[in-house]
């Protein structure tokens, strides 16, 4: 099954920098600068938008609203996190924000944070029974959405009596689910409900494997048709090789070793981040040509980044296309500057190699 293909780009909530380190190389987060990111991603063809929900975010459904109230086209990925949201509530928000948008709300999954921030929020649920009170709750939210009438429900985490909802989404059959997650939970999650799991940066033949493990998972659901596959991919793409491999350098060049050890600890537990940490210990900054891993050093999450001139960031992004990703979620400092720049340098290279797949 040959899917369109989509990009989608990154809010960055927390802050911008085209220096981690340097004050001076800061952007500080306001509105008007987050309007700038998300204007810039939507005239660059962008389809969604990563809303974070790290505890130095903002509020991810608020800043989403404003988001979608400020634009015609782009969609909010915004997460739903095991234990946060009452599901029958969660369920209403979502629907309410598809209807008011004219369908423009994706799902981002999420379960396997860091232990140290759940415990500041106050989840006490362990890892493996996120997992499980996820896969409840996203069984409520898909089943309140469809429901004709009232819902009865007895889980192991919910209980519920006579629930439905109004309004229902305007997506049918409703708001669709992105995962991004390396553990065998994840990938089991993924492949019972999302429809676009997202791998974090690895090699395209590392991504082709997986893809071929989590289809052959979802088709115990009978879902092998129905779960596509994309990248959480840092970009730095710059007119010439040298711009970009300076851009990259300046990124990372004033942090201190000791933020990679707390990094380290702190991302621990996540399968996906081990992940990232094990190839850049193994092949240093560089896994494959353009593909770079200094982010991972000191980043939590996706840190491994195409870098490049326009014609190499398109034919590493190629790769993973090939290798049977059709979704990808980027983000690039800044992210006002780096989205305008994709949309003018890379994505025109995409079109060509993929006649048919996105729009021009």
């Amino acid at each position: 099954m040959t899917r369109a293909l989509e990009f989608g780009w990154f809010l960055p909530t927390s802050g911008d920098t085209t220096a981690y380190g340097v004050r001076e190389a800061s952007v500080e987060v306001t509105p008007e600068y987050l309007l700038r990111v998300v204007e810039a991603a939507e005239a660059a063809g962008f389809t969604y938008m990563l809303i974070p929900v790290d505890r130095r975010c903002w509020e991810a459904y608020i800043a989403g609203a404003f988001m979608a109230a400020r634009t015609s086209r782009i969609a909010p990925l915004i997460a739903a996190r095991p234990g946060y949201v009452n599901p029958v509530l969660l369920a209403k928000m979502i629907a309410t924000f598809d209807a008011m948008s004219g369908g423009r709300i994706c799902v981002n999954l999420i379960a396997g944070q860091a232990e140290t921030e759940l415990a500041a929020e106050g989840i006490t649920y362990a890892k493996e029974d996120r997992y499980a009170l996820m896969d409840e709750e996203v069984e409520i939210l898909k089943a309140l959405w469809t429901a004709d009438g009232p819902l009865d429900f007895e889980g192991r985490f919910h209980k519920l009596e006579g629930a439905s909802i109004t309004p229902k989404p305007v997506q049918r059959p409703h708001p669709r689910f992105y995962l991004g997650g390396g553990s065998e939970d994840a990938w089991n999650l993924s492949a019972k409900h999302s429809d676009v799991h997202l791998f974090w940066g690895d090699l395209p033949e590392r991504i082709a494997e997986n893809i071929a493990d989590i289809r052959a998972r979802a088709a115990e659901h009978g879902r092998a048709d129905d779960i596509g596959f994309g990248m959480r991919l840092q970009i730095i793409c710059r007119e010439s090789e040298a711009e970009a491999l300076e851009a990259a350098d300046r990124l990372i060049r004033d942090m201190p070793e000791a933020a990679r050890e707390m990094l380290k600890r702190r991302t621990q537990t996540s399968m996906a981040n081990r992940r990232v940490q094990q190839l850049a210990a193994e092949k240093g900054l560089w896994i494959a040509p353009h593909l770079w891993t200094g982010l991972t050093r000191f980043r939590p999450g996706a840190g491994i980044a195409v870098v490049g001139n326009p014609e190499q960031c398109a034919a590493t992004l190629q790769r993973f296309i090939d290798a049977g990703c059709h979704s990808f979620c980027l983000s690039g400092y800044l992210h006002d500057a780096e989205a305008e720049r994709f949309g003018r340098l890379v994505r025109p290279l995409l079109v060509e190699r993929n006649p048919g797949r996105m729009a021009a």
